[in-house]
C-alpha cells in the first residue's frame, strides 16, 4: 500500500465508521515490548518528539507529560481531525497536531531529540534531516505474517505474498544509508484472541489486513468459517506478528 493509498484508505473508512477502537475486546499473550514505553525510555523532560503516523494521537498525548514538547502529523485529514478532538479533550498545552506527507517533512533541520513512528510509512532520509545528532529513532511496524491465518483463509492481505521480514531488511539498509549510527532490531510474534465476532468484523474494516473487506458477499462467509474454525476458550485465536527498530543518528 503506497502513501496515497494509506491517505485514501483511512479517510474513507474514517468517515464511514468512525475511529473508536477502544470498543475492541482483545488481548494478546506473548507481547515483547510496548512501543512508546519504548519511547519514554530514550526521552528527558526537556525533548521535543516527533510521531510520524500519528493517527488519533492517543499515544502521544498519553506520554505528553513525559516531554517538552509533542507534534503529530498525519496524511489522514480524518485521523488528524480525531486527533484535534482528542488533544481538546486532554487539555495538553505541549502537543500540536499537523497534516504532512512523511516524505517532506517541513520542519527545520535537527529539530527533534526524539521520532516515533507506528504502524505507518516513514522516510529514513527525511527523518534523518530533522533529527539531532546522537537522536534517536524508534518506529514500530507490522511484520509480513502478521494475521497469517486470516490472510490464508481469505487467500489474500495485506503483505500475502511477501517474504516475512522484508520490510525490517528494507527499513535496516534505508535507516544505515540515511546516516544512523546504531540500529537494533527486535520481533514478536504473539497469540491475539478476540472476545467476539464483532471485535474481528470492526478490525478487518478499519485496516487493510484483508484489501476491500466486504466488497464482495463471500467475504462474509469466509470470515464466518474462520470464526468456527478458529473459536477457541480464550476468544477467537489469530497473531500478532511485530517487529521494532530503534536507531540512533
Amino acid at each position: 500500500m503506497n502513501k496515497l493509498d494509506y491517505e485514501n484508505f483511512y479517510d474513507k473508512v474514517g468517515k464511514i465508521n468512525g475511529w473508536d477502537f477502544s470498543n475492541i475486546k482483545s488481548f494478546s499473550e506473548g507481547v515483547r515490548w510496548e512501543l512508546y514505553e519504548e519511547v519514554i525510555k530514550k526521552c528527558k523532560v526537556t525533548d521535543v518528539l516527533l510521531d510520524i503516523g500519528t493517527g488519533g494521537g492517543e499515544n502521544i498525548l498519553r506520554i505528553a507529560p513525559s516531554l517538552f514538547f509533542l507534534i503529530g502529523i498525519d496524511l489522514s485529514s480524518g485521523m488528524l481531525e480525531t486527533a484535534q478532538s482528542n488533544l481538546n479533550d486532554s487539555h495538553a498545552q505541549n502537543v500540536k497536531f499537523f497534516q504532512m506527507s512523511s516524505d517532506d517533512l517541513t520542519f527545520p533541520s535537527g529539530f527533534f531529540d526524539i521520532i516515533s513512528n507506528c504502524h505507518a510509512p516513514f522516510c529514513s532520509t527525511e527523518v534523518a534531516k530533522v533529527l539531532k545528532s546522537g537522536g534517536w529513532f524508534l518506529t514500530q511496524q507490522v511484520s509480513e505474517a502478521d494475521k497469517l491465518n486470516i490472510k490464508k483463509a481469505f487467500g489474500r492481505g495485506q503483505a500475502y505474498d511477501d517474504t516475512d521480514g522484508t520490510l525490517k531488511e528494507q527499513y535496516i539498509r534505508e535507516l544505515k544509508e540515511a546516516g544512523f549510527s546504531e540500529i537494533q532490531s527486535f520481533e514478536y510474534d504473539a497469540i491475539e484472541y478476540f472476545d467476539r465476532p464483532e471485535d474481528l468484523m470492526f478490525l478487518l474494516t478499519h485496516t487493510p489486513i484483508i484489501p476491500n473487506f466486504g466488497e464482495e458477499e463471500k467475504d462474509f462467509e469466509i470470515l464466518n468459517d474462520f470464526i468456527e474454525k478458529n473459536r477457541k476458550e480464550k476468544g477467537i485465536q489469530t497473531n500478532s506478528q511485530r517487529f521494532l527498530i530503534i536507531a540512533q543518528k
